[in-house]
Order: C-alpha cells, then structure tokens, then sequence
C-alpha cells in the first residue's frame, strides 16, 4: 500500500514540475511577442457629441492595422490611441476618423460623412477639443 501512495505522489510532483515549465515557456514566449511590437500611445481631440459618435470615432481608429485600443472620452472630446508604431502612425489614425466624419487636431472631417451622421452626431465645428 505504502509503495502505491508513493508512487502517485512521484507522478503528481512530475506532473506539476512538467506543467509549471510549460506555463513558463508560454509567459516568456509573450513577453518576446510584446518587446517585438513597438507600441506607442497618443492622445487627441476629436469632436463629437454622445454615445453613438463615441462608437462610431472608436470603431474609425480600431480599423487601422495595428491599432490595439481606442478609447474617446465623450466629456474630454479627447481619444487615447495604443498602438503598434511599426504598422501605423498617428496620421493614418487621424486620417481614418476624419473619414468617418470627425474632425481632429489635425484632420477636418469628411464633409459627405459628416451629412449622413446622426442628428445628434452634427457636433459644432467651433467646439473645444482635448479639455
């Protein structure tokens, strides 16, 4: 009996030695992903009024390669953008929210766009951008 208690308890330790260098292996493999990308932050005004221009400004800047997360702030009328800078750069995020309709910091909206957005959506061109 003392033979058998022994030898699963020889097994169980192999096999939890064996899955925690796995799970290692995993975690060290990621962090090479995550050093291999350059990511990059950046922060701008984008103008818009509520929750659906919030979706829609969000979905633009999401919709460029190498983007990671876009988040606007419907108060601050301001985006915070993460992402991969060896992929895409800041103008090319710019570029695809005024195409939606938006303006930016840098980029007016597409007149076309902005005629088919939402009443609510129809933001003021003279509005402040990133309180």
């Amino acid at each position: 009996m003392r033979k058998v208690i022994l030898g699963l308890v020889v097994i169980a330790a192999i096999s939890f030695i064996s899955c925690k260098n796995e799970t290692k292996q995993k975690t060290d493999t990621t962090a090479e992903v995550a050093q291999e990308m350059a990511m990059a932050d950046l922060s701008f005004g984008v103008r818009g009024n509520c929750g659906m221009c919030k979706k829609t400004i969000e979905k633009a800047a999401n919709s460029i390669d190498g983007v990671a997360k876009a988040t606007w702030d419907v108060d601050k009328k301001k985006i915070d953008v993460t992402f991969d800078d060896s992929k895409t750069d800041a103008m090319a995020i710019h570029k695809a929210i005024a195409a939606s309709g938006y303006d930016t910091e840098k980029v007016a909206g597409s007149e076309e766009a902005y005629k088919v957005l939402p009443g609510c959506c129809q933001y003021d061109h003279e509005m402040a951008m990133n309180q």
